[in-house]
């Protein structure tokens, strides 16, 4: 038994041998401007050392091979010149010692010898390609191939074969150059050109025919176009750009060859993706036996058109395909969380685990978050603000909570430019996008986006880009609904945007303080099992989302009118009893039309969390921090005598520490329940009272209230639950 580490060998730059089971390379994993990796096969291992320092993790990352194909299955190691398009000739990498005289005339020629028909007699460069070769390595005729553009050219000095890039129109957007038949460094675009697909002006027959081929890189291209197949070429799976999809309007069926490697199912997840938005016309092609088109037609040239013709016969619609494995997914992700999913207070069993596993005090919080982040499920997912002091613990708490989260419920930054909500490519969709700490977005650009993809549950941005015949208009367009989730020490963020989140602000007091300590000093009870809490979010994303809530109107008719702002806030409310539905639907009683029913028991877990804030948010109440610091400025000014109260008075009187003081006397001032008589910026503050606080008022009926109201709950089994 023979093994060949080609798939490792194919991957690597600048190879030359040393002997039939020895080369040097260009190392990937680094600038090699001169080989300095040492590939040697031995006791049936591929044996790898970079001279420079870089590991072999680092240098398996770079080529994208898995370190299993550095080991033979046993038997005797193929000899690295009979591999195929296996270089010989140490020339191919200047600063190694060469192991055979290249002549004058190998010299004239750039020290490209021509290759034989046979592999095993090659001694050229792996940097050297003439047309001549590349139609011989793909069985095509070199005619045909200068017929669609390909020609000689050198590059850098070197032979390589000059591959032009047209547009529709036939004018020349990009060249791409191919230096090699091998090796994971073989094509070079010229300079200032970018990425654009291959094949452009063919597409009006591909119109014509109802079809095209997607396929990657130029020379499937070649073999199909040489057989009268309508192809278009993505040059390289991690180049295609959703840009691009307004090329297959009017094309009826789009088939896609995928290669099977990770970078083939990389491009077959963004085509079949919601973004590129045509998953209903596009079908899998699976060769018989080859890996893509050129393969296929290498292996009996006579029978390719028949084989082929088979293939798009035999293809499978991204439709069928993304139905069956989402129901696969479904009953691995039920399997796993079942138990979770009967729970009857799910919220409740995530508090105490995530407090086992070491999170101290902020159970409100935490609750509210696992909840707004169930709501990304839903047409308007809730916002959320988790606002406090430098060091209070907002971005860990948020980080903890979103362990209990499969990745596909969010995006995690720490901060983004300007333009990155617009321009960037991540998904959105039936997410909730997670910023740390606020004010790295605050441009009233950012706030315009985020307060678009919150109203309208999508961002439409018209721009001007930089086109072939000068500016032209582009429509960026991004989908949601998308949920947001900020930490932020600011008190207030942007106007526009802070009515569109519900304000939470992490406890300040020593008690908390004296708790997180506690926590620290004991550790972790015991890790929390994330695998059902990862397998629930990912069944309820396969789940029902609709949800019907009996006592709406009979709600909406108990809460007084008393602000604007709570067309906003009572619509969150809203939105989190749905979220808590659609969390314990697998005991849930169904509508006709199979929409889940939320219960009473809905309405009133979510009124505990929420009860204050929508108060407060409509300046029915006031911030319990807020009201206790006003009181303290009375106390030591009716009571202790003074005129005017300093910060200082106030750390002494609610023995708290600077910072926790400074935010409370700004979120008073902010409210204008306090007054600063110091004008002079920089001195400190001289506090005395301002406006009076509002007795407390509440909001939202509670749940004997509402039951009492509304005969309908009583008549329904599951109200209560």
């Amino acid at each position: 038994m023979l093994t060949d580490f080609t798939k490792v060998l194919d991957r690597l730059d600048g190879l030359a041998l040393k002997s039939e089971h020895e080369a040097m390379a260009r190392c990937p994993a680094h600038d090699d401007k001169n080989p300095s990796l040492s590939v040697k096969a031995e006791d049936g291992k591929l044996l790898l050392k970079c001279f420079a320092g870089c590991s072999v993790d680092e240098i398996l990352d770079a080529t994208g091979v898995a370190k299993r194909d550095l080991f033979a299955d046993g038997g005797e190691v193929v000899p690295f010149r009979t591999a195929p398009n296996r270089p010989t000739d140490l020339s191919a990498s200047g600063g190694v010692k060469k192991n055979k005289k290249v002549s004058s005339a190998d010299q004239e020629e750039g020290g490209n010898k021509k290759v034989s028909s046979s592999p095993s007699e090659s001694l050229r460069p792996l940097d050297h390609l003439s047309l001549a070769e590349y139609a011989e390595a793909k069985k095509l005729p070199e005619e045909f191939l200068r017929g669609v553009g390909l020609s000689d050219k050198k590059h850098n000095g070197e032979p390589a074969v000059r591959i032009p890039y047209p547009t529709e129109d036939g004018d020349e957007a990009a060249v791409r150059y191919r230096t090699s038949l091998g090796g994971a460094d073989r094509f070079r675009w010229r300079s200032g050109d970018k990425p654009c697909l291959y094949g452009l002006p063919l597409l009006a027959k591909a119109r014509e025919a109802g079809y095209v081929v997607l396929v990657e890189g130029e020379s499937d291209c070649h073999t199909l176009w040489h057989h009268d197949i309508p192809a278009l070429g993505v040059p390289g799976a991690n180049n295609w750009k959703n840009e691009w999809v307004g090329h297959l309007d009017g094309i009826e069926k789009l088939y896609l060859v995928v290669e099977p490697d990770e970078a083939g199912h990389a491009l077959r997840d963004k085509l079949a993706s919601e973004a590129a938005g045509i998953n209903d016309r596009l079908y899998l092609v699976e060769p018989e036996n080859a890996k893509d088109a050129s393969e296929l037609h290498l292996r009996d040239p006579e029978r390719f058109g028949e084989r082929f013709a088979e293939a798009l016969e035999n293809a499978v619609a991204c439709s069928d395909i993304a139905e069956a494995e989402a129901a696969e997914h479904a009953r691995e992700a039920w399997e796993l969380c079942e138990g979770l999913a009967n729970e009857p207070d799910i919220l409740g069993r995530f508090a105490d685990e995530l407090a086992r596993s070491g999170v101290a005090g902020e159970e409100r919080i935490a609750r509210l978050l696992y909840l707004a982040l169930t709501s990304r499920l839903l047409q308007k997912p809730v916002s959320v603000a988790v606002k406090g002091p430098s060091s209070g613990g907002k971005s860990y708490l948020v980080e903890q909570v979103l362990r209990f989260m499969p990745e596909s419920a969010y995006q995690a930054r720490t901060g983004m430019s300007e333009h990155a909500l617009a321009y960037s490519e991540v998904p959105l969709k039936h997410r909730t996008l997670v910023v740390y700490e606020a004010e790295g977005m605050a441009s009233d650009f950012q706030s315009y986006l985020i307060r678009s993809l919150l109203s309208e549950g999508r961002l439409s941005y018209e721009t001007v880009v930089k086109g072939e015949d000068g500016p032209e208009a582009r429509l960026i367009e991004r989908e949601g609904p998308t949920g947001l989730i900020v930490t932020t020490t600011a008190t207030r963020l942007h106007p526009e945007n802070e009515t569109r989140l519900i304000s939470l602000t992490v406890s300040d007091t020593r008690e908390q303080t004296a708790d997180i300590l506690m926590s620290l000093a004991i550790g972790a009870v015991e890790g929390p099992d994330l695998e059902p809490w990862l397998a629930l979010q990912s069944w309820l994303e396969g789940a029902g989302h609709d949800v019907e809530i009996p006592y709406v109107e009979t709600l909406a008719g108990m809460v007084p009118p008393v602000a604007v702002r709570l067309r906003r806030d009572f619509g969150a409310v809203l939105n989190l009893i749905r979220a808590r539905a659609v969390l314990h639907q697998a005991g849930r009683e169904k509508t006709e039309d199979g929409r889940i029913v939320a219960t009473l028991g809905d309405y009133g877990k979510v009124r505990e969390l929420v009860v204050d804030l929508v108060s407060e948010g409509v300046g029915a109440t006031v911030l319990p921090i807020v009201r206790e610091t006003v009181e303290a400025v009375d106390r030591l000014i009716n009571e202790g005598g003074a005129e005017v109260v300093t910060a200082k008075d106030l750390r002494d009187e609610l023995t708290l520490d600077k910072t926790a003081v400074t935010r409370r006397v700004r979120l008073s001032l902010d409210a204008g329940y306090l007054r600063n008589l110091e004008d002079r910026k920089g001195r400190p503050a001289r506090l005395v009272l301002g406006e009076g606080m509002p007795e407390d008022l509440q909001i939202l009926p509670t749940v004997e209230e509402l039951r009492d109201r509304d005969d309908s709950l009583g008549k329904r089994p599951s109200a209560a639950a």
